[in-house]
């Protein structure tokens, strides 16, 4: 979106139109999606299904065309489409609403007219947590597809340090152990677990001062330790398991179509 004019050379070189973020939920997709347009320099638009349906008839293809003519004025652009299983899904067959079908008809005819305009600086930027719910046509219109994941031991590390970085602390808080003790937490799960472990020395005032050890008017709060981290953990676990059957599909569709996936690809050649 930056230089454009470097996609302007032959015909392979093309601006990507599509691209898909999935993966567990609260691991920053969304997030991730405004940085990339911060990154980008581009304005940014953000939308569900529920921002495209109408109760009344044909107005679902009324705003969809709005939503795309309002880009191309505003472009550079990114649409992000939160929970994009929920708009542009399988298609029902015969149990799928003529309304729901129309607009989805329409999405994908103005998303079409994007890929035929390369001047048009728009890009679809979906996010999902279940990219096997998607229509076949939909994701061949996502080339780019990168999975989200949780973060690892280092990652967990580097978010609580951000979560933290204006809290109390002792003075030698064990960030590797904290970061270690939490394997399988997302982003929105440490935040979580950060606010649940500063409620802790609020509590304990108020339990001095129900006892009169304290002023009840005072309001010193102990810096927080790693126990409070670890006695919060009871009461905040991780949001998805690792093993849960969403995660095993998550992963399944990242190797069959994601950008990291590690299925077997077969070499150039001919007569193999």
């Amino acid at each position: 979106m930056r230089r454009p004019e470097l996609f302007s050379h032959g015909n392979l070189l093309r601006p990507c139109k599509g691209v898909l973020l999935f993966g567990p939920p609260g691991t920053g997709k969304t997030l991730l999606a405004k940085a990339l347009a911060t990154e980008a320099g581009a304005n940014f638009i953000s939308i569900t299904g529920s921002t495209l349906t109408s109760k009344w008839f044909g107005d679902a293809e009324k705003l969809t065309k709005a939503l795309f003519s309002f880009a191309s004025r505003l472009a550079p652009v990114i649409i992000f489409v939160d929970e994009v299983d929920s708009l542009l899904g399988a298609r029902g067959g015969a149990l799928e609403h003529e309304a729901t079908r129309k607009m989805r008809n329409e999405f994908m005819a103005a998303w079409d007219g994007l890929r035929s305009k390369e001047n048009q600086r728009i890009l679809i930027l979906g996010a999902t947590n279940r990219p096997f719910d998607l229509d076949d046509a939909v994701i061949r219109r996502l080339p780019r597809r990168i999975y989200v994941g949780l973060p690892d031991a280092e990652n967990r590390k580097k978010i609580l340090k951000i979560l933290l970085a204006k809290e109390n602390l002792e003075s030698d808080f064990k960030f590797d152990e904290l970061a270690n003790a939490t394997e399988g937490y997302s982003g929105s799960d440490l935040k979580n677990l950060c606010i649940a472990s500063a409620y802790r020395p609020v509590q304990e005032l108020l339990e001095e001062e129900k006892k009169g050890r304290v002023s009840s008017n005072s309001t010193h709060l102990r810096p927080l330790v790693l126990d409070d981290f670890i006695q919060a953990k009871a009461k905040v676990s991780p949001s998805v398991s690792h093993n849960a059957t969403s995660m095993n599909e998550l992963r399944k569709w990242n190797e069959q179509y994601g950008e990291d996936g590690s299925r077997t690809k077969s070499p150039f050649g001919f007569g193999n």
